[in-house]
């Protein structure tokens, strides 16, 4: 049986949090730790029970991880864990470099009067990464990014960049690569003085920084999945 992690006890934690956002959370440490590994079946049932929870909220996490690519359903037989890889991330990254580009252009009047938002991330990237807090690192890179995106003030934009997974993609890639955030951290400062001065070029910084990603797993490992 998976020796999967209990939801916290802590009522505040819980009200934070949605349910559903919970067990994805703990069904994607399950992918990242090789705890299931590709082809194998993922019980709805079993995560229930173990979880202490109904089965509803499971099948809500499974349906949004399988919307991720990451698992698929097989008739009669119920979810199983596809064999994602380098391959994915070349397809999915170079969309959202393209979704971030235009988030770039929408925000940068808005970033260029008030830059906080961002330089707040920074600074948490940084104090993460000194402290060696791997999730927190990818927590914050992603912030720095749903700041940019945010700032467009564009709902269609926004809910089409949610929609690619951005948090588990960075995580697949940290995982993948061992890759430290701390360079994240060097690039987002200087994007963030892009945005701060005006710099008509952030648009494109932002676009190569995100495809920075899979082009390093691409060079690590051959492009195969």
């Amino acid at each position: 049986m998976v020796d999967l992690p209990r939801l916290p006890d802590d009522p505040s934690k819980l009200a934070r949090e949605p349910l559903r956002e919970q067990i994805r959370q703990v069904l994607v440490e399950g992918l990242l730790s090789g705890r299931w590994q590709p082809g194998e079946r993922i019980v709805e049932r079993r995560i229930a029970t173990e979880l202490n929870v109904s089965q509803a909220p499971v099948r809500e996490a499974l349906r949004e991880l399988e919307t991720l690519r990451l698992i698929e359903t097989v008739p009669n037989k119920g979810a199983r864990v596809r064999a994602f890889g380098v391959q994915d991330m070349a397809e999915i990254y170079p969309v959202r470099a393209g979704l971030e580009l235009v988030a770039a252009q929408l925000a940068a009047p808005r970033l260029a009067k008030d830059p906080s938002a961002l330089e707040h991330e920074v600074e948490a990237l940084k104090d993460a990464t000194a402290r060696g807090d791997v999730t927190e690192q990818i927590r914050h890179s992603v912030e720095f990014h749903r700041e940019i995106v945010k700032a467009a003030d564009n709902s269609v934009l926004l809910h089409t960049w949610e929609s690619l997974g951005v948090e588990v993609w960075t995580a697949l890639s940290v995982r993948w690569l061992d890759m430290e955030l701390h360079a994240k951290a060097a690039d987002h400062a200087q994007i963030t003085r892009a945005f701060r001065e005006g710099d008509p070029a952030v648009g494109q910084m932002l676009s190569e920084h995100v495809l920075n990603y899979v082009e390093a797993a691409l060079r690590t490992h051959g492009g195969g999945r």
